[in-house]
């Protein structure tokens, strides 16, 4: 995810928590050591994110790159000891360095690879320019719509994360700033594959909207093509955390869709399970020899993480988790919403 950097300086003062009410990021800096204080004793600077009001997880860090706001959300660069480089936004770990080829795999080629032959994509979301990027690794792929409403963090990302330049700078990628609802309303294309690369749904913030049961029956499907899959992020799906959102989105698109598929993969820097779920009116059917020839015959370069044998275990979830899935009777609508912890900033 996160390529070389141009330096930068260290912020000299802490973090202030998030000033649109978001999850606090506060970066721990050091008082100044005593004079006899050697060197290698003063304490390191800290990346605290808050999962829950009694659970906090902490990154050391070797510095701040850079951080920015835009009017929508915040926006950090961080190096951190053991992942690497992180995007945070609104004071939320978005992605590192070290393991984001987990999610974005896992994001992009499961419904590209079952799709017959996918040459639309639309992407709601996605200005880290990631998703895009594997998306483009796809031969048959002609044309790629990202549609991002933050000018801000796709300039930012395009600037700092060195290793999405040659996806941003391709000519099959038509670059949208815009709400992904408004531009795929508005749209008269349909698409093989639309993706959900989004924020979390965050009380008060912008994307919660795009994880409704009306916006999958009235926009998302309509703008499918005749084998056409839908794929989202859904948030954590871990033992403890997936009735957050997770296992609501699913049972939603069970109402929008025939035939849908949740997985799920660790994302070691999220410290969690991590969820998706594919949705289409034909039938998710390729074994796993199957799936390795079309990543064979497809995908430019070799993948890290994914491979047909994987895929098909990533759909089989432990009891606890199929139960709820099984069991759970809530919709997702605008005025029935479930949300993870923290707070976003609305538009």
């Amino acid at each position: 995810m996160v390529g070389a950097m141009p330096p930068a300086n260290t912020l000299p003062c802490d973090v202030a928590s998030n000033a649109y009410g978001a999850k606090h990021l506060h970066l721990q800096l050091p008082a100044p050591p005593k004079q006899q204080q050697p060197a290698d004793e003063a304490e390191c600077k800290w990346y605290e994110e808050e999962i829950d009001d009694d659970l906090k997880l902490c990154y050391a860090l070797n510095s701040v790159l850079h951080r920015g706001a835009s009017k929508y959300q915040e926006i950090a660069l961080l190096d951190t000891k053991h992942f690497g480089k992180a995007l945070i936004i609104d004071s939320k770990m978005q992605s590192t360095e070290v393991d984001e080829f987990i999610y974005h795999e896992s994001l992009i080629h499961p419904p590209l690879l079952f799709h017959p032959n996918p040459k639309t994509v639309f992407i709601m979301g996605g200005g880290e320019g990631s998703a895009a990027r594997e998306v483009l690794r796809h031969k048959t792929v002609q044309r790629v719509v990202m549609c991002d409403i933050d000018q801000e963090v796709v300039d930012f990302c395009r600037t700092y994360l060195t290793v999405n330049r040659e996806a941003f700078g391709s000519d099959k990628l038509c670059l949208i700033i815009n709400d992904a609802r408004v531009e795929l309303e508005k749209s008269r294309e349909k698409f093989d594959v639309i993706v959900g690369d989004l924020a979390d749904p965050v009380e008060g913030g912008p994307c919660y909207q795009l994880y409704t049961k009306s916006f999958y029956e009235h926009i998302v499907k309509p703008k499918l093509s005749g084998h056409g899959i839908f794929v989202t992020q859904a948030g954590p799906a871990g033992v403890l955390t997936h009735k957050e959102v997770f296992s609501s989105i699913y049972n939603t698109l069970k109402h929008v869709f025939k035939y849908v598929q949740a997985y799920t993969a660790h994302v070691p820097s999220f410290a969690d399970t991590w969820g998706w779920v594919m949705a289409s009116d034909h039938p998710f059917d390729l074994d796993a020899q199957q799936i390795n020839e079309r990543i064979e015959d497809r995908i430019v370069g070799e993948l890290v993480y994914l491979s047909g044998e994987f895929l098909i275990s990533s759909t089989t979830l432990n009891k606890s988790v199929h139960q709820s899935l099984l069991n759970e009777t809530h919709l997702y609508t605008e005025d029935d919403a479930r949300f993870i912890y923290g707070h976003g900033r609305a538009c």
